[in-house]
C-alpha cells in the first residue's frame, strides 16, 4: 500500500484514515490524468475521467467507507460488518 522512501518513515497524520487516504492520494497522484492531463487529484475524481485506474476508485470508496464509519454511532458499538 503506503510506501516508504526510508525504512523508519511514518505518516504524520495519525487519524483512522490516514493510511487508507495516503493511498488514495498516491495512486492518483500516479495516474496519467495528473501526470500526463495536469489536474489536480479532485478534478480527475470528480470528472470520472477513464485514464484514472479502477484501484484508485476502489481506494476511493474504501475511504469512504472508513469516513463513515467513524461517524455511524451503531456501527462503532457493533463493529464492521461480516465478523
Amino acid at each position: 500500500m503506503v510506501r516508504y522512501s526510508e525504512e523508519n518513515e511514518r505518516l504524520a497524520d495519525k487519524s483512522r484514515c490516514a493510511g487508507v487516504r495516503a493511498d488514495l492520494k498516491l495512486c492518483l497522484l500516479e495516474s496519467d490524468c495528473c501526470k500526463i492531463h495536469k489536474r489536480t487529484p479532485r478534478e480527475c475524481l470528480l470528472t470520472g475521467d477513464e485514464t484514472v485506474p479502477y484501484e484508485c476508485h476502489i481506494l476511493r470508496n474504501t475511504f469512504f467507507e472508513c469516513k463513515r464509519s467513524i461517524v455511524d454511532g451503531r456501527r462503532r458499538f457493533r463493529g464492521p460488518r461480516g465478523y
